[in-house]
């Protein structure tokens, strides 16, 4: 399929709803890191590109159009090189101190590791690839925070301005539909998995449990 579109924005910039409206918009599947809790096999490529192993990534995403959050976003430049025709999605918050306060009480709390106890490779995989991409202190505000900015000036420094698009989740479908050349849908755009939800979400991972172990054991 070609990835036509790489989301380069880190974990609670709306990654979860730009994928919906990427598939939208796409036809075609949009890669984020609940792909990963889906598909266990996929948690391996992933260590192996934390660890600076080679990865087939055309073979990898062959499904795919999009790309969007972790740990694909932490990955930007290598897709890039392979698709450097796709447009490149700065997904940011309005500030950083915003995105900590989101990042911190989800994906970075300390409730998140209790919740990943049912799925311990893929704990695993995010610790290396964190480590070696993003930041091994997600939880020291100073630290998470350079690493948010560092990330998001690398992408915005090497990405030209013809093939970066810096969002923010309440620009809506405008500027995406803009630069895809896409007719803007009639359907509001999707704004989902919020903090709330995704507190809930960590407080009882017995969903996401049950559908990492489905898949790994069918």
């Amino acid at each position: 399929m070609g990835l036509r579109v790489i989301g380069a924005g880190v974990g609670r910039t709306g990654t979860l709803s730009l994928k919906g409206a990427l598939e939208t918009l796409l036809g075609g599947p949009c890669y984020h890191m609940m792909e990963v809790i889906t598909h266990p096999a996929h948690v391996d490529v992933w260590r192996a590109a934390g660890s600076g192993e080679d990865v087939d990534w055309a073979a990898f995403l062959a499904d795919y159009a999009a790309t969007s959050d972790f740990p694909a976003c932490l990955f930007w430049r290598d897709l890039r090189e392979l698709y450097p025709d796709a447009l490149v999605v700065l997904s940011t918050r309005s500030s950083t101190q915003t995105w900590w306060e989101s990042a911190s009480q989800t994906i970075f709390s300390p409730e998140i590791e209790a919740a990943a106890e049912g799925m311990p490779e893929w704990w695993a995989m995010w610790q290396t690839v964190s480590r070696e991409r993003f930041t091994d202190q997600v939880r020291d505000e100073t630290l998470a925070k350079a690493a948010y900015e560092r990330h998001n000036a690398d992408v915005r420094a090497s990405v030209p301005s013809s093939h970066l698009l810096d969002w923010q989740p309440s620009d809506g479908w405008a500027p995406i539909c803009e630069r895809l050349g896409l007719a803007v849908p009639h359907e509001p755009f999707p704004h989902v998995n919020t903090r709330e939800e995704m507190r809930a979400r960590i407080a009882d991972p017995s969903e996401l449990i049950a559908q990492h172990d489905a898949h790994r054991n069918p």
